[in-house]
């Protein structure tokens, strides 16, 4: 009762037409995280050891650079798409704005820092 027209409930459309993207993205990337966690944690057993020396090696290969990088976007992207919602749930008006440009900006200064690390990292090697 009140959700709408039936065709509009069996294709996921609510009322700004989005339907349920938000929702597939954010298991999408629970997925993707669940994947490259395993590979990092594998990873790193199989190092011998936890030396600067050692681990920048090791992020010297491009076989490790890369599923390092996509891990650092999958979980930030994860976490904007977990706080949003958490943010349009609880807070109101335009505490909700704010809130919501400062997790973009905050997360996405985090991505842009791990990131470029990596990358120096795996490049000065090179």
């Amino acid at each position: 009762m009140g959700q709408g027209t039936e065709l509009g409930r069996v294709r996921g459309l609510g009322s700004a037409k989005e339907g349920a993207h938000h929702w597939w993205r954010q298991r999408i990337t629970a997925g993707s995280n669940l994947f490259l966690l395993v590979w990092f944690m594998i990873s790193l057993t199989r190092l011998t050891g936890f030396d600067y020396d050692s681990v920048h090696a090791w992020i010297g290969s491009a076989w490790v650079a890369v599923p390092l990088i996509l891990l650092v976007i999958s979980v930030c992207w994860h976490a904007r798409l977990g706080l949003q919602v958490l943010i349009e749930d609880y807070q109101e008006n335009e505490s909700r704005v704010v809130a919501l440009v400062l997790i973009e900006f905050f997360l996405a200064v985090i991505a842009v820092t791990a990131i470029f690390s990596i990358l120096r990292a795996a490049l000065a090697g090179a």
